[in-house]
């Protein structure tokens, strides 16, 4: 099992990046998928789920309007599109295949 992210990197503020983790090893379109998050100092937080077909989106409140959550089961990723970057959202963001698999993580930092 293997959930790779990529995409993350140094942006200034208010400006945008995609973030994508590819799944292997096992059967990615049957599982619910989110996006968390882990700031330098603070507990890991839920950013946003996708259910397993698509069909059902939810994200934190701090980032609604924000933040997309997508995925595409054809090519088993999971993808965050995250505008109107702020300094807040610097943190290490990683996917996860609910309730059971991690990815390693992919750093975003927002800082002019």
């Amino acid at each position: 099992v293997q959930l790779a992210e990529s995409g993350g990197g140094l942006v200034q503020p208010g400006g945008s990046l995609r973030l994508s983790c590819t799944a292997s090893g096992f059967a990615f379109s049957d599982y619910d998928m989110s996006w968390y998050r882990q700031a330098p100092g603070k507990g890991r937080e839920l950013v946003a789920t996708i259910s397993a077909t698509g069909s059902s989106r939810a994200y934190a409140d701090f980032v609604k309007g924000r933040f997309t959550i997508s995925r595409d089961n054809a090519k088993n990723t999971v993808s965050l599109q995250m505008n109107s970057l702020k300094a807040d959202d610097t943190a290490v963001y990683y996917c996860k295949a609910r309730p059971t698999y991690w990815g390693q993580g992919t750093q975003v930092t927002v800082s002019s």
